[in-house]
């Protein structure tokens, strides 16, 4: 049987929105000690996109200036978002915002309905995410692992849909594990993001085994004792996950199975 020697690197790019990454790990930048670890972490990582609140931060804002220039300085795709907004309308108004202010259609959409869990506002966000990709913004909407609401997300173009695994900087990894599966399998041809709810560079990669196209990170690394080194333990579970899918684990079992044959002769009785 020949082998496809370049299955490697082939599979190492992909695409988002039109443009094509390397790196499946997105990081955000809130809530880290300092921005010399932020911009450690990222480097380390080799991240291609970094999420930022615009709510939070804005460039030419006063303190917000020099993170703006640190962000900038990281050659990195910005994903900006719309944090903090509970209706459509306020999240559309705001993701207009964003491209006026950092120049790019690409928008992170979450309009949170829950304000203990965290939890976004599906209805709030189809609606918001349906009037966005009509006015030319590539949508990465944030949703639950609801595998109707994800159907229809992508139906009306946004270019990535973002369920959790968990609520937000919980950490808790994959707190539902078949719907994420499910979701994977029944949207072949969606591009799919775990974000929010992932703590430990395993839970990256549990998700990223059933074939998620990347995940998104960012308590789980800006808090850890060291986020430099868990942002770089965070990129090798990743790229281990991913690897993992496209070679074809095999399957589950009921049994045990010998991985030796145990019919015939020992080979030295062979003669």
């Amino acid at each position: 049987m020949q082998t496809n020697v370049h299955t490697y690197g082939s599979d190492s790019a992909w695409q988002v929105a039109g443009v094509k990454l390397k790196s499946r790990l997105f990081l955000g930048t809130a809530h880290y000690p300092s921005l010399q670890v932020l911009s450690d972490a990222a480097t380390i990582s080799q991240t291609e996109v970094l999420t930022v609140g615009l709510r939070r931060l804005q460039p030419g804002s006063g303190g917000g200036n020099h993170f703006w220039q640190k962000i900038q300085s990281l050659g990195c795709h910005v994903l900006p978002n719309t944090a903090g907004c509970h209706g459509a309308q306020e999240a559309i108004t705001l993701a207009h915002m964003a491209r006026e202010i950092f120049d790019t259609s690409w928008i992170k959409l979450e309009v949170i309905g829950d304000d203990y869990t965290l939890q976004p506002d599906l209805m709030a966000t189809l609606e918001a995410a349906t009037q966005l990709s009509k006015d030319g913004f590539a949508v990465f909407a944030y949703t639950t692992d609801d595998l109707v609401m994800a159907q229809r997300l992508h139906g009306v173009g946004c270019a990535a849909v973002m369920p959790w695994a968990a609520p937000i900087g919980t950490g808790r990894g994959p707190m539902n594990p078949y719907a994420l599966e499910t979701m994977r399998r029944r949207m072949p041809d969606a591009v799919l993001v775990v974000d929010a709810g992932l703590g430990r560079p395993s839970h990256a990669a549990q998700v990223m085994e059933f074939g998620f196209d990347a995940v998104l990170l960012n308590t789980a690394v800006a808090q850890a004792g060291d986020p430099v080194r868990m942002a770089h333990a965070f990129a090798q579970a990743v790229s281990a996950g991913r690897g993992a899918f496209v070679s074809a684990p095999i399957p589950e079992r009921s049994a045990a199975q010998a991985s030796t044959p145990t019919v015939g002769m020992p080979f030295w009785h062979a003669q």
